[in-house]
Formats: C-alpha cells, structure tokens, sequence
C-alpha cells in the first residue's frame, strides 16, 4: 500500500518512537491521527509538524484499554476521515512488574501494562477495521520488542504483553486476510530511556553486532516497508542492529 492519500492511526503517536512513525507517514503523503493518553503538550507540537509537511493532522487523547475511549476515539475518526487504511500499534507503558509480588503497586502495574498492550491493540483494530474493511482494505504494524522472545529480568508485564502482542498480530493476519495485512516491527537498542546513562548506554551498544545505537527513524522505515509491501502479512521485522546474535560473539570455553 502507497501511505500517499490514506488515513493513518498511530497509537502513542506523540513522542519517542511513536512519533517518528508518525512523521514518516506524513513524509510519505498520509494523513496521521495521534493516538495519545496524557501527552497532550507532545501530541498537539506533533500535529503541527505534521501539518507543516502539507498533509492533515488530528490529535485525539484515548486511553486504549479502554473500550468505551476507543469507540468514542473511532467516532471522531470516522466523522471526520471517514475511517483509517493504516493503523500503528505503538502505545505501551513500560513499568516495572517484579515477580513474585503482593505489592499493590506492582499488581496494578501488571494491569496497566498488559491492558495496553494487549487489551488496547485489541479495542483499537476491533473498532476500527469493519471500516477499514469498507475502505477496501488495509494494514496493520504492531510494535513489539525481543522481550517477545526472550524475557526481561523485573519487566514481567512488558514481557508478556509484548509476546501476546505478537501473537496477536499473527491471528490479525489469518483472521483479516486477503484484504488487511498485519505485520510486527521489533526495535532492539533505538532510544534510551530517560533515566539512562552514558555508561549503560555504551553498554547496550556493545550488546549488538553493530556495536552502535539505532534511531526511531530506522524503526519507521521498517512499518513503512511494512505498509508496502503487498505481499507479506503474519510477520515481525526485527530492528536490533544483530543484538538477538551479539551474545555469541564471546568465543565459546
């Protein structure tokens, strides 16, 4: 699918990674929805960047797991598009779940997590694609990460709901095809969080064969490759710089 001309959702699509995708949409000629939860300021700095590269913009706040949102969310989108070709499942919370816990806290962040990942995916494409259906057609891409493969020590949550995404995107490619791909995009090392340092940071880039950090906006030009490519549904592009192999440089004892 060209994005040129289309309507574009992208959930968590006011900052971080979330945002790249959004402009590489724009840059491509699509008009972009931003999904966002409490980023308001981001989402509306967003959409006039969007809208400065010649195509519409439209942010809309939504927790999306929450279904009631989610169907006033498509409400406006239809009213005003008339329905989306494209949607990009990039919200997420990235919360700290340690195991086992009786923590309140803890417990409460599990569901949070999962919610959105799992939950919020499910309410976004449930509402959205009859019209994408109508539309003729269309494509999904969900973000996950490789703790869809191999598990992350105090990130529980994360974890699983990056694996059940996953697992989601293969049902939305056998349930929604011919006419609607989905397809997953896995980052590895492309944007540290806040809280990081210079020091993990070096170390994270020597955790992969390129020994370097990626960027958000290779994780874009994966969903882009994604949207066009007509012929593949049901799969995951990793985005990692070779990190998933990098352990197997150290020679073997």
């Amino acid at each position: 699918m060209n994005p040129k001309g289309k309507v574009a959702l992208v959930t968590g699509g006011a900052h971080r990674v979330g945002k790249a995708i959004t402009l590489m949409l724009a840059q491509a000629g699509a008009d972009v929805v931003i999904n966002y939860n409490t980023s308001a300021d981001a989402a509306q700095a967003t959409v006039q960047e969007v809208q400065a590269l010649g195509v519409e913009g439209l942010a809309i706040q939504c927790d999306v797991s929450d279904w009631a949102a989610v169907q006033t969310m498509t409400a406006t989108i239809e009213q005003r598009f008339g329905g989306v070709d494209i949607i990009v499942n990039s919200a997420s919370h990235f919360g700290k779940t340690p195991f086992p816990s009786t923590d309140p806290a803890v417990l409460a962040m599990w569901h949070q997590v999962t919610r959105i990942l799992i939950d919020g995916t499910f309410y976004v494409c449930n509402a959205l694609v009859p019209t994408m259906q109508a539309r003729g057609g269309g494509a999904i891409v969900n973000i996950v990460d490789l703790s869809a493969w191999s598990p992350w020590p105090n990130f529980m949550a994360h974890s699983v709901g990056k694996a059940g995404l996953l697992a989601m995107t293969r049902q939305l490619a056998f349930e929604l095809g011919p006419t609607i791909r989905a397809n997953a995009v896995a980052p590895g090392p492309v944007l540290p969080p806040p809280n990081s340092t210079a020091e993990r940071n070096a170390a994270s880039a020597q955790r992969t064969l390129l020994e370097r950090w990626g960027s958000p906006e290779d994780v874009a030009l994966a969903v882009k490759y994604l949207i066009e490519a007509e012929y593949v549904t049901g799969d995951v592009v990793t985005v990692d710089g070779g990190e998933r192999y990098a352990a197997r440089k150290a020679p073997l004892k």
